[in-house]
């Protein structure tokens, strides 16, 4: 009887030592995944970073001038002034729509007539 709890327990641990192999790799490819989506998630940041660099400096407001100075011919833009805005109470919003009658109530004349009694 001993001899078979020994086997059962051998055979448990080689289960055991099995199953920790494969759990070894699994985790050790969980790792490698999250240590590439580290390094994409640093790239994107980057990327962001110079993205955002070049658009301030295309924006850059002297840069837009002499372009709209340049491009007047074509495209007439001036610049703003104050007195090209309007104000809020000058906007128009649209009315909204009236929804059509779907249960009409009657009402009768006769409803209101009381015959002289007193009202309840």
């Amino acid at each position: 009887m001993r001899s078979v709890l020994y086997v059962l327990a051998a055979l448990a641990v080689m289960g055991l030592a099995f199953w920790a192999y494969q759990e070894n790799y699994k985790t050790q490819q969980a790792i490698k995944q999250v240590r590439n989506l580290h390094a994409q998630i640093g790239a994107a940041h980057e990327r962001l970073g110079m993205l955002k660099a070049e658009w301030a400096y295309l924006n850059r407001p002297d840069r837009l001038a002499d372009l709209a100075e340049l491009n007047f011919d074509r495209l007439g833009l001036l610049p703003l002034m104050p007195d090209a805005f309007g104000q809020v109470d000058n906007v128009i919003y649209p009315l909204p729509p009236i929804e059509p009658i779907i249960n009409p109530v009657e009402l009768s004349s006769d409803a209101f007539v009381n015959d002289g009694e007193e009202p309840l």
